[in-house]
């Protein structure tokens, strides 16, 4: 018997986003006009760091060069996690309506399906402000650039987005036990944009620890800026923290595929 290979492993996967991509793409009007609203999103979240910046020149030990390499290394983050599994967050419509049913009779995973059940392109537009932003903050920071710089660098952001991507999965876990609990779980996903976009020093220290250690969204962007730029660190996250961020994202993955697992064992189907 042949051996498949990875490619072949991955062939329907391919497809299933191609199909979802050219979908999209026919209606070229309604297209432009979402990418337009996601990048009204990324300028309205970048208007806030910068009216807080004209303001003030330092805070939470970060000026304005400082917090933009922040606000563009966590939405850079957040946004390929949202174009490629935010989607999940619809899990409950699905539940509701009994259309999760359908999915285990198809021979992909259920978990690859809902991930693959559509790829929001329009998302491109907040992505494409956070590219922007992260060249405008590498260029004109005070970096030390090196080979260790680059390599920390290229870690964040592909540990970022599986950071973001464990808790939109993590979220979807728990909403089979909360079907109606989106408010909950958004606070992690959500929620945690947010604060990955902030200087950790502006929480109180219980704060800090929670998104450090607990929902670990400190490493998506301010634990490696503050190593890059070599500013004085937070107490709870010094410089050689930043290294760790790929290991805060196996642990994020570990917590999202033991909740994924416990919610699907629970879930009964649409029969109750």
């Amino acid at each position: 018997m042949a051996e498949v290979t990875l490619s072949q492993r991955l062939r329907p996967y391919r497809v299933l986003l191609a199909s979802r991509a050219r979908a999209q793409l026919q209606y070229r009007a309604s297209f432009v006009t979402d990418i337009l609203g996601t990048v009204g999103v990324g300028l309205a979240e970048f208007a806030e760091v910068w009216v807080i910046f004209h303001n003030v020149d330092v805070l939470g030990g970060l000026d304005f060069t400082a917090a933009l390499l922040v606000f563009a290394l966590s939405n850079l983050a957040f946004s390929l996690a949202d174009m490629f599994v935010g989607h999940l967050d619809q899990l409950p419509v699905h539940i509701r309506a009994g259309q999760v049913d359908a999915f285990y009779v198809r021979p992909l995973p259920l978990l690859a399906q809902l991930m693959t059940s559509d790829l929001s392109l329009r998302r491109i537009g907040r992505l494409t402000v956070a590219v922007v932003a992260l060249a405008v903050a590498l260029t004109t920071a005070d970096i030390d650039w090196g080979p260790g710089t680059v390599a920390l660098l290229a870690l964040t952001v592909v540990s970022g987005a599986a950071i973001f991507s464990a808790l939109f999965t993590t979220a979807g876990g728990l909403q089979f036990f909360l079907v109606d609990g989106a408010e909950f779980t958004n606070a992690f996903t959500y929620g945690g944009s947010y604060a990955a976009q902030q200087s950790q020093q502006v929480f109180p220290g219980p704060l800090r620890i929670f998104w450090t250690f607990v929902v670990p969204t400190a490493f998506v962007a301010y634990v490696p800026a503050v190593a890059v730029l070599d500013l004085p660190p937070d107490p709870f996250a010094p410089h050689w923290l930043a290294w760790c961020t790929p290991l805060a994202a196996l642990l994020a993955w570990a917590i999202a595929g033991l909740c994924w697992r416990l919610g699907t064992r629970h879930y009964q189907g649409a029969g109750g």
